[in-house]
């Protein structure tokens, strides 16, 4: 159901188009160099921004991201999305980044892969600051929605009245109800490192290698920035290393590595096992109905049990923390280190089929108990 309607939307949305902006949001399939590029920076993440679109078109593609988002999902996404201008006020409303409004809601980019239909194989991606979806849909069916980003800062924000606005806070409050649950024992498994990566471990990374860590701030860009303004985003990176004590040792410690590092969730108990459910499903019900059943196929079974929990940092609220689960195929990863410890990054990923993986090999054979 939900392809068709994808492809409804998607075509709709290019319909809607002139020459010009379709020639910024049309890719043909697979255009891979560009399909695999993501980001989650507030960087050009390809194709048509919105603040280059009519009020009726900008609908179109809230329309479109509907037919992938849960209603939870989708309510966080527009939650993350007008943090920009919360995000702009933090920062003393100044311009940053070669642009002239440096936190922009407007800056959110949609790209159109192939030509949306119930045949063949076709894709979308929506991206800008803290958000970043992409989806393969192969012959009617949708067989990736990997990666899957979602960021927060401030994670925390004041409302009226004695509530936060916390667009994260359950990848934040299950994650650290989960290695409270921990025994001392488990938690020295567990914990592979005192201190906690400044940003995701993975990065931006299209496929992750034995050895890879978290990337320099100042690469996880489109355009390299050089000048004074590429001497300050460096700063950023070194402060904030500065401020957590990062050393070589602690980078490789949560480095990546195809055996999972942490605690095995099959040899927890089975309260500390429901908790990690909940934490995975905070993650998975970011995404439609329709389309969760293929994710919860990475936690199910024996995926579950043989899935790896680790956590690097303090584990009190307020100190800088890291965690991942690791799996044959999934890999989640959640950060919050940033300006005070008030900046979550967050990822579902699905290591041997991010963006699809190679549709033409896997033909998509054999690939309905999986998607």
């Amino acid at each position: 159901m939900n392809a068709n309607h994808m492809v409804s939307e998607a075509s709709s949305f290019l319909d809607s188009l002139s020459v010009e902006q379709r020639s910024s949001a049309f890719f043909l399939f697979p255009s891979d160099q560009e399909r695999k590029l993501w980001f989650y920076t507030p960087t050009n993440h390809g194709g048509l921004p919105m603040n280059q679109m009519s009020s009726s078109q900008q609908r179109l593609v809230m329309r479109l991201i509907s037919t992938a988002l849960s209603e939870a999902g989708y309510v966080t996404a527009s939650v993350i999305m007008s943090m920009e201008n919360i995000l702009d006020r933090v920062e003393g409303f100044v311009s940053l980044f070669e642009r002239d409004r440096g936190r922009d809601p407007g800056l959110y980019w949609v790209s159109i892969f192939g030509t949306p239909s119930m045949k063949g194989t076709w894709g979308w991606r929506f991206g800008g600051h803290h958000i970043s979806l992409h989806f393969t849909i192969v012959d009617g069916r949708v067989i990736s929605s990997t990666p899957l980003f979602f960021g927060a800062d401030p994670a925390n924000s004041p409302l009226l009245g004695p509530h936060l606005l916390r667009p994260l806070a359950a990848a934040e409050d299950f994650g650290r109800e989960l290695v409270h649950a921990l025994s001392s024992e488990q938690r020295k498994v567990t914990r592979v490192s005192e201190i906690a990566p400044t940003d995701l471990v993975g990065a931006n990374r299209t496929v992750l290698k034995e050895g890879d860590s978290a990337l320099p701030l100042q690469v996880v860009w489109r355009k390299q920035f050089d000048g004074e303004l590429g001497k300050a985003i460096e700063l950023v990176q070194t402060k904030a290393d500065a401020l957590l004590g990062i050393q070589q040792k602690h980078l490789d410690e949560v480095s990546f590595s195809e055996k999972p590092k942490g605690i095995r969730i099959g040899g927890l108990s089975a309260a500390q096992q429901e908790i990690a459910r909940e934490l995975l499903m905070a993650y998975v019900g970011r995404i439609h109905d329709d389309l969760a059943d293929g994710q919860k196929s990475l936690i199910d079974g024996h995926h579950f049990d043989d899935l790896h929990f680790m956590w690097a940092g303090g584990i009190e609220k307020g100190e800088p923390h890291y965690y991942r689960f690791q799996g044959s195929r999934l890999f989640v990863e959640y950060d919050n280190t940033q300006r005070g410890v008030n900046h979550i990054h967050s990822v579902w990923r699905d290591l041997e089929f991010d963006f699809g993986g190679d549709p033409l090999a896997h033909h998509y054979v054999g690939e309905d108990s999986h998607h």
